[in-house]
């Protein structure tokens, strides 16, 4: 199948590349990439101090809360499904984290991460077995949780977060912010999980053709639910540093970073129709948003104009994509 397709474009013309690969299919394969690069080119050529490692680190810090969370988000929409209630587990896992301080940091560390997960099996347990869309179930659950988080701290903002525990969000190693080295670290597992796993495998698979799927033997209904906990995992770690970042805990915390996380995702190619992504793009995804933010800021751009930038860089990212899916 493959050899007829490269036999196919080679006799309507396309300039061959490499093994027999076009430009065409290169850019298709490798654009995203292609697209960071140019844009790290030109931001260094902008303005001088964008190479500097104190603003590189800045950049990988500004997206890594956000980042873990995307890299969650790309399980679940590599199945087809989407998941609005992230910023909403961030909010929750934030106020409850800085309200049981008292407890100790490994305490509460299980705390978030157990909460998030819990709002992520509610989704995938009433998405999977409820039949209830995803759009619709975690919907809900985006109000649920915010209702929560407001409900819980009274709308106020919690204080009293130990020093501990703003060393484990905001502190450095080796020179290095911890949020950069937690997102590294995630990255690098979600990678080995997405491409050396079984579940890996069966996340595609229900994504590209659920039916097929379940055919196939894969346990669907499980798949769907296992990578809905992996989002609320992984929300509720982001929740945790971004409690440990900002020193209180406050109900507004995670506004919007459903969409930022889904920008991500979406930037870096994965398709909103499932099967078809990778982990690693949706790191480039989350990085060429945060380059683009990085370099607006250092040419002192107006945010209302930022975030019609990151308007059209989403389009842009979804009309490349089109001829892919």
């Amino acid at each position: 199948m493959k050899e007829n397709v490269l036999a196919s474009e080679t006799q309507t013309g396309a300039p061959a590349f490499g093994r027999g690969r076009s430009w065409a299919q290169v850019m298709e394969r490798y654009g995203i990439l292609v697209v960071f690069m140019l844009l790290v080119a030109a931001s260094a050529l902008l303005s001088p101090v964008f190479l500097r490692p104190a603003n590189i680190l800045n950049v990988l810090r500004q997206i890594s809360i956000t980042g873990v969370i995307a890299l969650g988000m790309t399980f679940v929409i590599l199945t087809a499904g989407i998941d609005l209630s992230v910023g909403s587990v961030v909010a929750l896992v934030t106020v409850l984290a800085a309200s049981f301080q008292r407890l100790g940091l490994v305490p509460v560390l299980l705390l978030g991460l157990a909460v998030g997960s819990a709002m992520g099996l509610i989704n995938g347990v009433g998405i999977a077995m409820g039949r209830i869309s995803p759009l619709i179930m975690t919907l809900a659950m985006m109000y649920m949780g915010r209702g929560l988080a407001f409900m819980y701290s009274g709308g106020l903002p919690i204080y009293g977060i130990r020093p501990a525990f703003i060393q484990f969000g905001n502190g450095f190693t080796v020179g290095i912010p911890n949020s950069v080295l937690y997102f590294v670290v995630l990255l690098i597992l979600s990678i080995a999980v997405l491409r050396f796993t079984a579940f890996g495998r069966f996340v595609l698979a229900v994504g590209s053709n659920e039916e097929a799927a379940r055919l196939a033997g894969v346990r669907v209904s499980r798949v769907k639910v296992q990578v809905y906990v992996l989002s609320g995992l992984f929300s509720g770690f982001a929740g945790l540093v971004y409690a440990g970042q900002l020193g209180i805990g406050v109900a507004l915390a995670g506004l919007g970073y459903e969409l930022s996380a889904i920008a991500a995702v979406v930037i870096g190619g994965t398709s909103l129709f499932g099967g078809q992504g990778s982990v690693f793009g949706t790191f480039l995804g989350a990085a060429i948003v945060g380059v683009t933010n990085n370099l607006l800021n250092l040419m002192g751009i107006d945010p209302l104009v930022q975030d019609f930038m990151k308007g059209l860089i989403i389009l842009a990212a979804v009309l490349i994509n089109r001829r892919r899916t």
